[in-house]
């Protein structure tokens, strides 16, 4: 069993809210689209699905190896590389980083050195669309216990996460999960997870790419639920003509 996959998919997986922006983007550029923290596909396969030739990108192989099985003829390609340090040989007029990505590369010099190989990436006029949140703000006034449980059920075995907690850490949030796994017989094993993410403004980001040679564009939003937090996607574009599909560097 792939267990980096069902865990990705039972902490990712159902989250749909933001996939109208990535859809619209893609319309108003054409592909092919390249996919940065694709996990198991969950925007990557819905525009593939949608004719959009989409590549992923993410330096788990576990995760891409999931995505490739289910893509069943969709026009995905897998590339596993780390979204600070990659070169494809192409550019592409739409680059994608879904579900805070940016937030998860070490600060400001992460962040720069992604953006630097998104810009050789991209082609003339082409856009990069980041999604950009406060995982602090999960917990609230009005939300003050954690959410219920994502459960999945794999031969009689139970496979449960749940968020605990979203704590302050001054420029980095901590997203604290549990994990718990139950046996046929009833037996319980669970095992804490962390995922640290850069508090940023995307006010911040955009500043950040007009200094490496990005032009700004408007951002879009992806809006809040009772169940999950909303999002600002900041729209960076690469100087130039209307973009063209797969141009080469």
């Amino acid at each position: 069993m792939n267990l980096a996959a069902l865990w990705h998919d039972l902490e990712c997986a159902d989250y749909r809210e933001d996939l109208p922006v990535w859809r619209a983007l893609a319309a108003e550029t054409g592909g092919p689209v390249l996919d940065v923290g694709a996990g198991t596909g969950r925007v990557a396969l819905d525009l593939a699905r949608r004719g959009v030739e989409v590549v992923a990108l993410d330096r788990d192989p576990q995760l891409l190896a999931a995505l490739a099985r289910r893509a069943n003829g969709a026009p995905v390609e897998t590339v596993v590389a780390d979204a600070r340090r990659f070169s494809l040989g192409r550019r592409f007029p739409l680059i994608v980083v879904p579900m805070q990505t940016l937030q998860m590369l070490g600060g400001r010099q992460g962040r720069g050195e992604f953006l630097r190989c998104a810009l050789a990436h991209l082609a003339p006029g082409g856009l990069l669309a980041v999604a950009l949140g406060d995982a602090v703000d999960c917990f609230d006034d009005e939300h003050v216990l954690p959410p219920p449980p994502t459960v999945r059920d794999v031969a009689g075995v139970r496979y449960a996460s749940r968020l605990l907690a979203a704590d302050d850490e001054g420029d980095r949030a901590a997203l604290r999960r549990r994990r718990e796994v139950i046996g046929p017989d009833g037996h319980r094993s669970a095992e804490d997870s962390v995922v640290r993410l850069d508090r940023v403004a995307p006010d911040a980001v955009a500043t950040e790419a007009r200094a490496i040679g990005f032009a700004v564009a408007p951002h879009r939003s992806v809006p809040e639920t009772e169940r999950y937090l909303g999002s600002v996607v900041v729209v960076l574009s690469r100087p130039g003509g209307r973009p063209r599909p797969a141009d080469r560097p």
